[in-house]
């Protein structure tokens, strides 16, 4: 079968489209009180750059041939189609797809224009080629109007979630020519892998480090593995690469921590909600998209020590005692507050599963997709889709009625020796 939608379009479309699931009857539905808490998700297979891209800074047309080769590249070949069967498995009536074209605007990276050459861990959203082709006025409409539209239909379609499952694929080669495995897990970002610790300055140094060192509950992310490994799929986890920190299951953690922290201050501290101080520094505190220049403002006064803006010094100066009051309030009940959160069965989970682009099609010699290879879609799809019932069912059920003890209150791994001998002390 063809490849559908394989052709860039200019055609208006919703920026971020609940498609409805189609195809066989679901396998392993959930339960309505399970469907409610999980939501499947592509952000890199959207074939739309609108009208308005279609010139360059200086209005001559850009023309297909121009960006096929970049837009062929980046595009995640196959995802919506392995999307929408795990989506269909699991009985939901949607999964989450934005639609805009990668090679115009990547929304799992930071904000900003990214310079040629640059490899993937290190690229801001707009991409290459259209961060050279296009001017000033063209790239702040790319942000203002797509980049935040994503973000806001992201943010809402993510409410109330406990697991956030995001479709992706990837190449059959490594740069060096080794072959990738089938599939691949990503649950860690690549600054804690490489320096257990995320780069000093990209989030508040609120943000305990130790919170990036998953996104996903680690049942979940094994229970994938074990599904897929024994259904003969070969998996890996955070390889060839983890995720970069502009990742939306990176940002999404850190969001998410910082609105249980609000949540958990303002219970402490009613007088404090909607007193303006308070509000920027939460304001501030959750632009994990750093897309806010009001924040950034903030942030500066407060981390860089700049001087505020002429005529607002009384109120950055309110700003940073209320920060002060809040930071204080994190560290004091650092067990309460920060383990809690990191070990919460609440904490949600944000899982990134890359699917080989040439097991989900066959490729041509442009590396665009000529057909579809429906059987091992179904086949993946189904057993990631048979992981997360048995995950609702079986783990998470279990994982709920286990007793709370004390491994995860004083680090990642431990075993804690009792006089009647060694015993599991943590949840």
């Amino acid at each position: 079968m063809p490849y559908p939608n394989l052709e860039l379009t200019s055609s208006p479309k919703p920026l971020v489209e609940h498609v409805p699931t189609t195809g066989d009857a679901p396998q392993f539905e959930l339960t309505d009180a399970q469907k409610s808490q999980i939501v499947v998700d592509v952000i890199h297979d959207g074939d739309w750059i609108p009208k308005e891209f279609w010139s360059d800074n200086d209005g001559e047309p850009i023309t297909d041939e121009a960006v096929w080769r970049d837009y062929v590249r980046e595009r995640d070949w196959g995802a919506s189609l392995v999307a929408n069967r795990v989506a269909a498995q699991l009985g939901l009536d949607t999964f989450v797809r934005v639609n805009l074209a990668r090679v115009l605007m990547d929304f799992g990276r930071f904000p900003g224009s990214t310079p040629k050459n640059a490899d993937h861990l290190h690229r801001f959203a707009i991409n290459y080629p259209f961060s050279d082709l296009l001017g000033f006025s063209q790239k702040q409409s790319v942000l203002e109007n797509y980049y935040d539209g994503v973000s806001e239909k992201m943010e809402e379609a993510l409410q109330g979630k406990l697991v956030k499952i995001a479709i992706h694929t990837y190449d059959q080669h490594n740069p060096s020519g080794t072959e990738r495995p089938a599939t691949s897990l990503m649950t860690r970002s690549i600054s804690y892998q490489t320096s257990s610790e995320l780069p000093a300055g990209l989030f508040d140094p609120m943000y305990p480090d130790v919170l990036a060192e998953f996104t996903a509950d680690r049942i979940l992310r094994d229970r994938i593995s074990l599904t897929l490994e024994r259904a003969q799929i070969p998996v890996a986890h955070n390889y060839p690469y983890c995720l970069p920190e502009g990742s939306l299951e990176v940002r999404y953690q850190v969001w998410s921590f910082f609105k249980a922290l609000q949540e958990r201050f303002c219970e402490e501290y009613p007088d404090t909600v909607d007193h303006p101080a308070y509000t920027a520094v939460w304001d501030m505190l959750l632009d994990t998209n750093l897309r806010s220049s009001q924040s950034d403002s903030l942030r500066s006064y407060l981390h860089l020590y700049r001087r505020a803006p002429e005529g607002r010094g009384s109120e950055f100066k309110a700003a940073a005692v209320a920060y002060e009051k809040v930071s204080q309030f994190c560290k004091v009940a650092s067990t309460e507050v920060v383990d809690h959160y990191r070990y919460s069965k609440l904490r949600a989970s944000s899982i990134a599963i890359e699917v080989r682009k040439d097991i989900a099609c066959v490729l041509g010699p442009d590396g665009a997709p000529a057909e579809v290879k429906w059987n091992n879609i179904n086949h993946i799809a189904d057993n990631i889709a048979r992981a997360v019932k048995l995950y609702f069912d079986e783990d998470r059920q279990a994982h709920l009625l286990n007793p709370n003890h004390d491994i995860g209150r004083h680090g990642p791994w431990y075993l804690q020796e009792k006089e009647v001998g060694m015993t599991w002390d943590g949840e």
